[in-house]
């Protein structure tokens, strides 16, 4: 699912190039690339499948050329993740019936990808046997109230347990509680789940747009597809599958996991997952002199010259001419900010 605009990331993410299409860590590949580039022990790279906007098809193409043409899927507007994956999977399925599928977001970090490769593996090997939703429960490492959570079967010493509930992003407190607990874990937006599976839900939980797209399904892989996804996409329900399927299904089970993952979804979750130096201060650039300063997340295009002193818990960062210094504090801010 590559179709966010990430506008928690700006100046670096804008709408005309979103964080999944930039090498926000420095390594020399995007967001979306590495997103890729974790499944390709699992996932024969001719069967990646993107669902973006129609706006950035073309950057799309471009980063990710082993993708065919006819497996990016353009949405022409914005309806949230229920209508992303209904469209993708509606798709697949009429070329691969027994396709066994993995949803995932495409502007998320893994830092252990041996890990991740592992915890995969189990995942599709239990929805191929099973008529169940796999999610991912990431581990907890703070009391994080950006997250949602989801609660697990504490009497199940399975590696895939049931999932008991899913919890809405909690307040404080009650993060500190669920980690004391130990059976919670951060709802990562990762799933597994067969074509059948998915079809069933949908048809269940969400008929309306099960129809609609079945309606559609007969211009797949023609000239009149997109044509009829211009006409037809608005009209789904503006929804997101946690709402619409998994707080519903009574299929859903979890697999614990510890690899490294991050959202990505502010400035200052990059801050935790990258290197840092002596005084706490991450730093993305090659020309970056820091004096006095400590917690800062620093983000500045290679080449530019930056001299930084006397800030604490700071996000600096620069993107075509436009700099924003901003407290850490106060990044929940930066959409406004933007505007």
């Amino acid at each position: 699912m590559a179709g966010g605009v990430g506008s928690r990331f700006w100046p670096m993410s804008t709408v005309e190039t979103p964080k999944q299409f930039l090498d926000i860590l420095g390594t020399g590949k995007t967001l979306l690339q590495l997103s890729a580039d974790r499944f390709k022990d699992k996932v024969d790279p001719a069967h990646v499948w993107v669902v973006t906007s129609e706006n950035y098809k073309d950057l799309v193409a471009e980063q990710l050329s082993q993708i065919p043409e006819q497996q990016i899927l353009l949405e022409p507007c914005m309806r949230n993740t229920a209508p992303c994956i209904a469209y993708a999977v509606w798709k697949i399925k009429q070329k691969y019936a027994d396709a066994n599928i993995v949803v995932s977001p495409a502007d998320h970090i893994v830092l252990d990808n041996q890990e991740f490769t592992r915890v995969i593996g189990d995942c599709f090997n239990y929805t191929e046997e099973n008529e169940a939703i796999v999610t991912l429960g990431m581990q907890p490492t703070r009391p994080e109230t950006g997250y949602g959570y989801i609660q697990a079967n504490t009497e199940d010493s399975s590696t895939i347990k049931e999932v008991v509930a899913f919890k809405e992003k909690p307040n404080l407190a009650t993060a500190k509680q669920y980690l004391e607990q130990r059976n919670y874990y951060w709802n990562g937006g990762i799933f597994f789940w067969s074509a059948a599976t998915v079809e069933k839900v949908f048809r269940k939980y969400l008929p309306t747009m099960a129809e609609l797209f079945d309606n559609i399904a007969e211009s797949f892989y023609t000239e009149e597809e997109q044509k009829m996804i211009q006409e037809y996409f608005p009209r789904c329900e503006k929804i997101s599958v946690d709402y619409g399927i998994m707080e519903k299904a009574d299929n859903i089970k979890v697999h614990p996991a510890d690899f490294g993952w991050s959202d990505l979804g502010t400035w200052g979750s990059l801050h935790e997952q990258v290197d840092k130096d002596q005084n706490n201060n991450a730093i993305i650039g090659d020309n970056i002199k820091i004096i006095e300063s400590e917690n800062c997340m620093v983000n500045i295009p290679n080449g530019k010259r930056y001299v930084i002193q006397g800030l604490d818990n700071y996000i600096i960062a620069e993107k075509n001419d436009t700099v924003l210094i901003c407290k850490k504090s106060e990044e929940q801010r930066i959409k406004e900010f933007s505007e």
